[in-house]
């Protein structure tokens, strides 16, 4: 991961000062900005390999930034804010911000989610996906779990495929119900909770403590494919 540019857009001096820093390593280049109008324009000249920036900004807000930039390209998108109100966590997500870290944070854990949200997507062909230890034939509609075939029911196999395309990304409720069943479910939470259930049961070692399909309280669902041990 030698040289990974990383921008960073705060309207905080002193958070710019403190990332500058943690990002002052080989293993990175970084560059700052202090409003989301700057910061698409860093983004769009720069090109960087992930963005983290804060919602409360002037000019443009953190999130139409995250509009802006899914709207172009699906760069690793970072949310960092004080905010930590379900509903804020939520729009940040839906805005198309792969994770949400609150202010005041740890670098530790911050550099951990940069590396998470930089992991390489999953090799895909047009009709094969296979990540981690998962391997899904797209048309035949068959999944391979550690090297064992998994049965799966077509609302199952769509849920599972769904997760793959988007590895240790946070998915929201209303995402996953959307993708799933369709933008008239996005409220039947029940739904979603039952299937999640029944597809732990299907792909997991141990369903009651699951390494797959890691649930993100009150928002949604990550799923990482290698397994979170």
């Amino acid at each position: 991961m030698s040289g990974k540019k990383v921008l960073v857009i705060d309207d905080e001096t002193q958070i710019l000062r403190v990332l500058r820093h943690v990002f002052s390593v080989p293993e990175y280049l970084v560059k700052t900005a202090q409003d989301g109008a700057a910061g698409f324009a860093t983004f769009t000249e720069w090109q960087p390999d992930i963005v983290i920036t804060d919602l409360q900004m002037p000019v443009m807000n953190g999130l139409e930034l995250c509009r802006r930039l899914r709207s172009v390209s699906n760069i690793p998108l970072i949310v960092l804010s004080v905010r930590d109100e379900e509903k804020t966590i939520v729009e940040a997500l839906d805005a198309g911000a792969d994770d949400y870290v609150t202010k005041p944070f740890s670098t530790v854990e911050l550099l951990a989610r940069v590396r998470s949200a930089m992991r390489r997507a999953p090799e895909r062909h047009e009709d094969r996906i296979e990540a981690g230890d998962f391997v899904v034939e797209i048309d035949g509609r068959s999944v391979t779990v550690r090297g064992e075939a998994a049965r799966l029911t077509p609302k199952e196999f769509d849920l599972l495929v769904c997760m793959l395309r988007h590895p240790e990304r946070v998915l929201t409720h209303q995402f996953l119900l959307k993708e799933v069943w369709g933008q008239y479910y996005s409220e039947q939470h029940e739904a979603l909770r039952v299937l999640v259930g029944a597809l732990r049961k299907k792909i997991e070692p141990d369903p009651s403590t699951p390494i797959y399909i890691l649930t993100e309280p009150w928002i949604g669902y990550r799923f990482s494919p290698a397994g979170s041990l």
